[in-house]
C-alpha cells in the first residue's frame, strides 16, 4: 500500500512505541547457527480479545523445530506463569 501510495481512511492504532526511557537488549542469537532441536527455546505470551477482556496464552517453543512444548491458557497474567 505504501508504494502505492495509497492509505486508509483513518489512521491505525500505534501499539508498538520506541520510547527511549527503556533499556534495549541485544539480540543474543545473532550469528548462532541453530543446527538442532533443545538449542534454544523462546517463548511467547498472546493477548486473545474476548467480549468481556483478554485471555493471555503463554507458550513455550524449540526455535529448530517450532514444536510448541508447553503452553497455558489464564484469564489473569501474573507470576503464574513464571513458576
Amino acid at each position: 500500500m505504501a508504494k502505492m501510495e495509497i492509505h486508509a481512511i483513518y489512521p491505525k492504532p500505534r501499539l508498538s512505541h520506541n520510547l527511549e526511557k527503556y533499556t534495549k537488549y541485544p539480540y543474543l542469537l545473532h550469528g548462532l547457527n541453530v543446527s538442532h532441536p533443545n538449542q534454544v527455546w523462546c517463548a511467547d505470551i498472546t493477548y486473545i480479545r474476548l467480549l468481556r477482556g483478554f485471555i493471555y496464552l503463554v507458550a513455550i517453543m524449540d526455535w529448530f523445530s517450532r514444536y510448541v512444548l508447553s503452553w497455558e491458557v489464564s484469564n489473569i497474567l501474573d507470576n503464574y506463569f513464571a513458576r
